[in-house]
């Protein structure tokens, strides 16, 4: 009989390595847990157009802006839901009592109905807001810039 063959470690060693760098990579953009965020208050006036885009957070669609407008001013949104109670029922907002969070439909350019993208706030008036592009199965949470003063 021969010499047993021994395997060489290192292409498996490289794979290891690889993985571990593309898991670390892709999770480079990613928002803290919710548990992470610090609670704001904040207030965005009616003239919130005035406020740089730069100053919006990258991954709020510009659509969401009149929607944030029309919750700090008080004015009607397009589609009767918004304003509704959003009740949180996978649980993916912090727990809190029922009537805490409110939802908002952000329109998709192009689209014959609501869409999948959503505001949803905490608190009267709105101490927390959330940004979901995927119909609640994920949050972001986000702090409205604040109006300039005049």
């Amino acid at each position: 009989m021969g010499a047993p063959l021994k395997r060489n470690p290192v292409p498996m060693l490289l794979l290891a390595v690889a993985l571990v760098a593309t898991a670390l990579w892709l999770q480079r953009d990613r928002e803290p847990a919710m548990e992470d965020a610090a609670p704001a208050v904040v207030a965005v006036g009616a003239a919130g157009n005035h406020v740089p885009a730069s100053a919006w957070p990258a991954f709020l669609p510009k659509e969401a802006r009149p929607v944030l407008r029309r919750i700090a001013d008080g004015s009607p949104h397009p589609y009767r839901q918004d304003g509704s109670v959003f009740q949180n029922r996978e649980g993916r907002l912090p727990a809190q009592s029922r009537g805490y969070y409110r939802e908002y439909t952000v329109e998709t350019p192009g689209l014959g109905h609501r869409g999948a993208r959503r505001i949803v706030t905490g608190g009267q008036p709105p101490a927390a807001y959330y940004y979901t592009d995927d119909h609640y199965d994920s949050f972001r949470r986000f702090e409205p810039p604040r109006e300039p003063a005049p």
